[in-house]
C-alpha cells in the first residue's frame, strides 16, 4: 500500500501590532487650536498729557522753535536737530554728544537718548 505522506500545514506567520504614535510636545509645537473670528482691533487713543502744547524755555526754543508743541513733537524736533548737525556719537549710537546749544539744555556735554525727554521735561512749561 502506497500510503501518501503528510505534510503538516504550514502555520501563517503572526501578523505584529505595529507600535502605537508616541507623540512628543515640543516647547514650540503648541496644540491646534481652531482660530475663532477677532474683531477688528481698537486704536489707540493718544494720552492727553503727551498731546498738550507746552511752551519751550528759551535755550530748548532757540532748537526747535517758539511755538507751542506737545512732548512728542519737541522730541521729534530735538532728533531731527541731532541727525543733521551729525551729534549722534559714531561708536555709541545711543550717546548724544552736545553742541553749545545743546550743553545749555542737557547740562553735560554727552547724554544717552534715554535721558533725553527727561531733560527736556524741565525746560517745558
Amino acid at each position: 500500500m502506497a500510503t501518501a505522506k503528510k505534510t503538516p500545514a504550514k502555520k501563517a506567520a503572526p501578523t505584529k501590532k505595529p507600535a502605537p504614535e508616541i507623540k512628543v510636545a515640543t516647547a514650540n509645537a503648541a496644540p491646534a487650536k481652531k482660530v475663532a473670528a477677532k474683531a477688528p482691533a481698537k486704536k489707540r487713543t493718544p494720552n492727553a498729557a503727551f498731546m498738550k502744547a507746552l511752551t519751550p524755555s528759551a535755550e530748548l526754543a532757540a532748537v526747535v522753535g517758539a511755538a507751542p508743541l506737545p512732548r512728542t513733537e519737541v522730541v521729534s524736533k530735538l532728533w531731527v536737530y541731532i541727525k543733521k548737525h551729525g551729534l549722534q556719537d559714531s561708536v555709541n549710537k545711543r550717546n548724544i554728544n552736545a553742541d553749545d546749544k545743546l550743553k545749555v539744555i542737557f547740562g553735560k556735554a554727552q547724554v544717552t537718548m534715554f535721558e533725553l525727554a527727561g531733560l527736556i521735561g524741565k525746560h517745558l512749561k
